[in-house]
């Protein structure tokens, strides 16, 4: 890595298809792509009992470790490794385990929340907000935490209807107004994609002074 990492943001609602469009990118630029998913970060409750853990509200900013968030954004921009963490959704809490993340020329920070803190926005040099429709957004999260969170349907459309949805009226869709490029239907949206594509390819050229500016860091 020979010059300073742009920064990224990919935001949108539980659903939206803001992963799809994460690692679509990834999979176009796999050497010079970091990807830092903002839910890795969720705050470690291994102190609380289990009644207590499960009661947690994922999709409100409180539910998120930001500052260890930005600690580790601040390392990965000064060329240094992170040891990202995994989140057991079955447990709660972390795991035990991490994942190491080397620096790169490119950040992408995914998350539904990550537009919606200051202190992160301020670090972003593209901010991406993925808007996709409601009845999408809750089929995609159905599918998602029955197969991959061993959840039940019931539990999965309750959570929708008390925490989800709400949050998301509350926290999300406000923070698009922060976004610079917003990207309807999520990964499928070739066009949007190749834009920000084409941002990346300039500024891995060399070009990036000329159609890319890069935000000057207090």
């Amino acid at each position: 890595m020979n010059k300073r990492p742009i920064i990224i943001g990919v935001a949108g609602g539980s659903g939206s298809g803001k992963t799809t469009v994460a690692r679509n990118i990834c999979d176009r630029f796999a050497e010079s792509v970091a990807l830092i998913e903002q839910d890795a970060y969720y705050k470690d409750q291994s102190h609380l009992p289990m009644e207590e853990r499960v009661k947690t509200n994922y999709d409100h900013p409180l539910a998120f470790d930001n500052e260890l968030l930005i600690d580790h954004l601040h390392q990965l921009m000064e060329g240094k490794s992170v040891e990202k963490p995994v989140y057991d959704y079955t447990q709660h809490t972390r795991a035990q385990e991490t994942i190491t993340v080397e620096p790169k020329n490119v950040i992408i920070l995914e998350g539904i929340l990550i537009l919606e803190d200051e202190r992160l926005r301020e670090l972003m040099d593209i901010k991406v907000f993925v808007d996709t429709d409601a009845d999408v957004r809750i089929l995609r999260r159905m599918e998602r935490d029955m197969k991959s969170r061993g959840r039940s349907l019931d539990s999965v459309i309750q959570q929708y209807l008390t925490v989800v949805r709400p949050m998301h009226l509350q926290f999300i869709e406000p923070s698009k107004r922060y976004a610079d490029l917003i990207i309807p239907e999520g990964g499928y949206n070739q066009v949007a994609v190749n834009l920000l594509v084409n941002q990346i390819q300039t500024f891995l050229s060399g070009n990036g002074t000329s159609d890319f500016q890069l935000k000057e860091r207090p």
